[in-house]
C-alpha cells in the first residue's frame, strides 16, 4: 500500500511543481536529480515489496541515507521565499519514501522523520530573514504533513500487531485442533484394542453367565486367567513408562502370580524402542505360556540394537503362534514348555 501511495504521489503531486518552477531552482539540475533519485529508490523498494519480502537492513539504511540526501539537495535548490510552499515538492514526498523504507522499523522511522524535518527547518531558517507570516505558514505545513505521516506509521504498526496476534491465534487453534485429532485417533486406537481383546473375553463371560462354561473346570479357569492377563496387558500397554516392553511383561507376570504361580523375571540389555504392535506380538505368547503354567515359570527379556527376545520356561503345555514380524519357536518335554519370541528392529 505504501509503495503504491508513494509511486502515485511523486509524479502526481511532485512532478507538476517541479516543471512549473524549473526556472526558480538554483540550479534546476539539482532539483531534477533529486526527483530522479527518489523515483529510483521507489523502484528499488518495489523489487522486494512486490514479492512480499521485507527490505534487507542494508537496503533500508542505504535508501534512507539516499532519500535524506536527495531531500537536502532539493531543498537547497529552492529560492528563499519558496520553503514549505508549492515549489518545495520534496518536503511532503520524502516522508512517504521513509515510510516505505522503515515501516517495519518504527524507532528508525521516527528518527529519520525527525532528521528530515530538522534538516528542512534548519535550511529554511538559514536561507535568510524569515517573516512572521512565513514562519506561521511553515509551522502549519510541517505540523500537518508530519502528523499525518506519523498517524499512517501508527496505523501500520497497529495493523501489523493485529496481524501477528491473528496469526498466533490461528496457530494456537491449529495446535488445539491437531491435539484434538491426535487424542481422537489415540482414543479410537484404544477402543479398537479393547474391542479386539474383549472379542475373546465376551464369549467367555457369556458362557459363564448362561452356564455353558463351568468355572470349576481347569479349562474354564485357564481361559479366565488368560482373559484377565490379556486385559491387564492391554491396560499396561497404554501407560506412559520409560520401558513399555518390560512394563507389559511385568503386567503379564502379575496375573500369573495372583494364581499362585512362582514367576522369575530376568531382564538384560538397554531399553529398545519397540512399536506397540510388535510389543503385543512379543507378549502374546508370554500370556499363553503363563496362563498354562501350573506352579512355576521363568521369563527372560533380552534387548540389543539388533534383536529383542522374550523367552518363557514354564511347567505347562501350550500351543503358540507367531507372525513374519515376530516369529515364535517352542517345544515341550516332560511337562515343561520352552517358548521364545523374537523381533528385529528395522
Amino acid at each position: 500500500m505504501l509503495l503504491g501511495v508513494t509511486a502515485v504521489i511523486q509524479p502526481g503531486l511532485g512532478l507538476a511543481p517541479l516543471l512549473r518552477h524549473q526556472s526558480a531552482y538554483r540550479p534546476p539540475l539539482a532539483a531534477d536529480l533529486a526527483f530522479v533519485v527518489l523515483a529510483a529508490v521507489t523502484a528499488a523498494c518495489a523489487w522486494w515489496v512486490l514479492r512480499r519480502k521485507p527490505l534487507p537492513l542494508a537496503v533500508s539504511i542505504a535508501g534512507t541515507l539516499v532519500v535524506l540526501t536527495a531531500s537536502s539537495v532539493a531543498t537547497a535548490a529552492l529560492p528563499p521565499d519558496s520553503f514549505f510552499r508549492e515549489p518545495h515538492w520534496s518536503f511532503g514526498l520524502v516522508g512517504w519514501h521513509l515510510l516505505v523504507l522503515l515501516a517495519d522499523r518504527v524507532p528508525a522511522l521516527l528518527t529519520a522523520l525527525g532528521v528530515h524535518v530538522a534538516a528542512s527547518v534548519t535550511q529554511f531558517l538559514l536561507a535568510g530573514p524569515v517573516a512572521r507570516t512565513e514562519l506561521g505558514d511553515a509551522a502549519i505545513v510541517v505540523f500537518g504533513v508530519t502528523v499525518f505521516q506519523l498517524a499512517v506509521a501508527g496505523l501500520i504498526t497497529l495493523l501489523d500487531r493485529r496481524a501477528r496476534e491473528a496469526a498466533a491465534a490461528g496457530a494456537a487453534r491449529a495446535a488445539v485442533a491437531t491435539r484434538a485429532a491426535v487424542a481422537a485417533q489415540a482414543g479410537q486406537a484404544l477402543r479398537a484394542g479393547f474391542a479386539e481383546q474383549l472379542g475373546a473375553t465376551l464369549p467367555l463371560l457369556a458362557g459363564l453367565a448362561d452356564g455353558t462354561v463351568d468355572p470349576r473346570t481347569a479349562e474354564a479357569r485357564a481361559r479366565c486367567g488368560l482373559a484377565a492377563a490379556q486385559l491387564r496387558r492391554l491396560f499396561a500397554e497404554n501407560d506412559d513408562v520409560p520401558d513399555p516392553l518390560v512394563h507389559e511383561v511385568t503386567a503379564c507376570l502379575d496375573v500369573a502370580e495372583r494364581r499362585g504361580v512362582a514367576v522369575a523375571l530376568a531382564v538384560s540389555g538397554d531399553p529398545v524402542d519397540v512399536p506397540a504392535p510388535a510389543r503385543r506380538e512379543l507378549t502374546g505368547p508370554v500370556l499363553t505360556a503363563l496362563a498354562a503354567a501350573r506352579t512355576r515359570a521363568r521369563v527372560s527379556v533380552l534387548r540389543t540394537p539388533e534383536l529383542v527376545r522374550v523367552a518363557v520356561v514354564a511347567d505347562g503345555t501350550s500351543e503358540f503362534s507367531g507372525s513374519a514380524a515376530v516369529p515364535v519357536a517352542s517345544h515341550s518335554r516332560d511337562g515343561q514348555t520352552w517358548m521364545e519370541a523374537r523381533w528385529r528392529p528395522e
